[in-house]
């Protein structure tokens, strides 16, 4: 029965039924559907545990002054790392060798005080990171243009973004260096409640097209299309148990007129299963905006109001599971779009999922190391201004000064309190 319901390849769901009417109904459905491991995603959490944290460390190393902050530095950026409370930052960063380089530094009162920089693998490949976000500066502003056209005044706090960043494949430092470069696009303002935001200048009706709507030609019935009751792809983990009362009201949820996330949602009733279907476009939408199609649930706990939606909203990734699927590992529920995924395999690879998962196996190679008892550190003198990487036939040269000195003497200079360049 379940194998008839769903198509082979996209998992539609078909057979809608003549006269079938489209008003709204006067309530939700009550309906809870039970949630079920899926291992095979589970895996793709639990790959990137700490990936997202040595990302953002590396993002705040090149970016600070002679690339080699001293460690109560970084520890004011811990709150973006996502780490567990009981683990001590420079703990998690003697993990990783192969990333990161200490050395230490004498403190007024005679304490070594270790310093952190990146070895040369970690900077080749940062090189390589910001080679791509540099050939895809039109992808990038494309994602960052959808997600504020989401909102209801095409306007976002940065924290708000922030939060969404590295998911989405920003430049960390992307209020300073990206969107100063589109002044005609983006504007940072002031919000009523005293946080800076940025709202979107220029509304693009070409961008306002949802991915389920692109695909609707190759995916979708032509009725469907036709009537815009568009159905979202459907795939359960196997072994999940589907009630004849779950899969007759999951057909009749899928033939429900389908509303744009980039259209006016103040006509719909939110008590009714076709404003629910909204809030589940939203979201499907929101998880295409992410490079690797999944984000951490808290991520999007404060997009109510600038979303405009209705109180608990996240209730949809429970009663949708065939959709979303809640990966509850990493002390964390993660988000996952199913249909993103061929086993642990995304269907579409972005070149910066590339990237990260050469970093990722640099990670693992410094465990290994650890393992063994190797500390390998990079050994030498690096100078990043005078450092040049060839990345696919380009050569980058790097405009920060990355300089290790052997009695740390250049370090004295941090003990001021004034924030790393480019950050907030």
């Amino acid at each position: 029965m379940l194998r008839w319901l769903f198509t082979r390849g996209h998992g539609f769901l078909h057979g809608c039924h003549k006269g079938y009417s489209y008003q709204q109904k006067c309530s939700l459905v009550n309906i809870k559907l039970k949630w079920v491991k899926d291992r095979t995603l589970d895996a793709v959490v639990t790959g990137d545990r700490d990936l997202k944290a040595a990302s953002i460390l590396v993002s705040i190393i090149y970016s600070s002054p002679k690339c080699c902050p001293p460690i109560y530095h970084l520890s004011r950026h811990r709150g973006q790392l996502g780490l567990p409370h009981d683990l001590k930052l420079s703990s998690f960063i003697r993990r990783y060798p192969t990333v990161f380089h200490e050395s230490h530094v004498l403190d007024s009162g005679g304490t070594r005080v270790p310093c952190f920089s990146l070895t040369c693998e970690a900077l080749v490949l940062f090189q390589e990171e910001l080679y791509v976000l540099q050939q895809n500066q039109l992808d990038v502003r494309n994602r960052l243009c959808k997600l504020l056209m989401l909102t209801r005044d095409t306007t976002l706090p940065l924290q708000t973004i922030d939060q969404l960043k590295w998911d989405m494949g920003l430049p960390y430092d992307y209020h300073h260096s990206f969107v100063s470069d589109h002044p005609d696009i983006f504007s940072l303002v002031h919000l009523p409640d005293g946080r800076v935001g940025l709202k979107l200048l220029y509304w693009d009706d070409t961008l306002a097209v949802s991915q389920l709507q692109k695909n609707a030609p190759l995916q979708q019935r032509e009725e469907d299309i036709t009537k815009g009751s568009l159905s979202f792809p459907i795939g359960f983990t196997r072994g999940f148990g589907l009630k004849r009362k779950c899969m007759e009201w999951l057909k009749e949820w899928q033939r429900l007129p389908y509303t744009s996330p980039y259209s006016d949602p103040s006509h719909l009733d939110p008590r009714t299963d076709v404003s629910e279907k909204r809030i589940v476009g939203v979201f499907h939408e929101l998880l295409h905006l992410t490079v690797q199609k999944k984000t951490d649930r808290k991520n999007v706990s404060n997009l109510r109001k600038p979303l405009a939606l209705p109180q608990k909203f996240t209730k949809v990734f429970e009663r949708h599971p065939g959709i979303f699927y809640i990966s509850k590992k990493c002390d964390t529920q993660t988000v996952v779009l199913r249909e993103a995924y061929n086993g642990q395999q995304l269907m579409q690879t972005h070149p910066l999922v590339e990237v990260r998962e050469k970093f990722g196996s640099l990670l693992n190679k410094g465990l290994l190391d650890r393992s063994r008892g190797l500390y390998k550190n990079c050994a030498g003198t690096v100078s990043a201004e005078n450092v040049s990487v060839k990345v696919n036939n380009y050569e980058i040269t790097d405009r920060h000064t990355h300089e290790e000195e052997s009695d740390c003497k250049m370090f004295s200079e941090y003990e001021s309190d004034e924030p790393i360049n480019g950050l907030c």
